[in-house]
């Protein structure tokens, strides 16, 4: 297809446009992480986890510091009501911030435990915001503030929206971090980056570098688990779209997959990759955080968890 396109099989060409080109729309970072589109404001934040900050762009306006200090934040989304919830390594907890400002903190223990660092956060349909919850933001300072772990597990969890209580629902994961449900919302992968052992660790190859698919059982446990592919280096963040499809980031870029497993291709990034998201008026632009810069690309495709948002229609 391209330099930057790569496919592995013919259905690879159908996710994007004729024409499609990867291009950086921001630069000036020194770790881009954790994207998410805002219809709202019509503009892409993300964070800028070493510097301490929230960075906003918009294709009118351009960018902007949407708040610093931020408590490095790292992954975000938006809950039903169309507001960021953010997943916060310095302040160890899962935040929210409306739309007129308004910041609250949604969770910072489980069983009276302090939690890690959460990493990545996704809201299901019901309102419930689900997270992971690595220590990449206690074990140094380049991504938080370095601290021993309260709980000594790395876990994924829900946190009702009611109730404010924070469930495990899974600790079947050496260092989970990205995660995102299928459109029916029966399955929740879960990127494993076991292997990457934090900034200045290196890499264990003994570690897994995987992307797991987790039954929901009843809408709010986790059940049977299988693979659903291994990623060189590690994966990171993650996409799915309203036909299914996986769009995976890892450090060479954004990796492709059916719910099966099969390969599709890859979009080849000049920078290593951290995050993804979909977004754009019509939210099939795909936005991707890359060490120093924000990368995009048109697709044919639109997330699956703008859906249960009604967004896009």
């Amino acid at each position: 297809m391209s330099e930057t396109l790569i496919a592995a099989t013919s259905e690879f060409s159908a996710l994007f446009p004729a024409g499609a080109a990867l291009e950086r729309v921001a630069t000036g970072f020194v770790w881009a992480e954790g994207g998410v589109w805002v219809p709202g404001a019509n503009e892409l934040r993300f964070s800028d986890i070493p510097n301490n900050r929230i960075m906003a762009w918009s294709p009118e306006t351009g960018l902007r510091t949407f708040r610093q200090p931020s408590q490095r934040t790292n992954g975000h989304t938006l809950d039903l009501s169309g507001a960021m919830v953010s997943c916060e390594h310095g302040g160890r907890c899962v935040s929210r911030t409306t739309a007129d400002g308004t910041y609250e903190v949604l969770a910072t223990h489980w069983q009276g435990k302090r939690l890690n660092s959460p990493n990545d956060v996704v809201v299901k349909s019901d309102g419930s915001i689900w997270f992971t919850d690595p220590p990449y933001g206690i074990i140094s300072d380049h991504e938080g503030i370095r601290a021993d772990s309260a709980i000594g597990l790395n876990q994924v969890y829900r946190l009702d929206p009611l109730s404010g209580t924070v469930e495990a629902v899974s600790d079947a994961f050496d260092r989970p971090n990205g995660l995102a449900f299928s459109p029916d919302e029966s399955v929740l992968y879960v990127a494993d980056s076991g292997r990457a052992r934090g900034h200045g660790f290196g890499f264990d190859d003994s570690r897994p570098h995987d992307v797991r698919a987790m039954e929901v059982v009843d809408g709010r446990r986790l059940g049977a688990s299988r693979r659903v592919a291994e990623v060189d280096v590690v994966p990171d963040g993650l996409r799915v779209d309203r036909e299914g499809t996986l769009w995976v980031s890892a450090a060479d870029g954004v990796h492709c997959f059916t719910p099966e497993g099969l390969h599709l291709g890859h979009i080849a990034v000049p920078e290593t990759v951290a995050n993804l998201c979909f977004g754009g008026p019509d939210g099939r632009r795909l936005f991707i955080s890359a060490s120093s810069s924000i990368y995009a690309i048109d697709t044919t495709r639109q997330d699956a968890a703008a859906a249960a948002r009604k967004v896009y229609g």
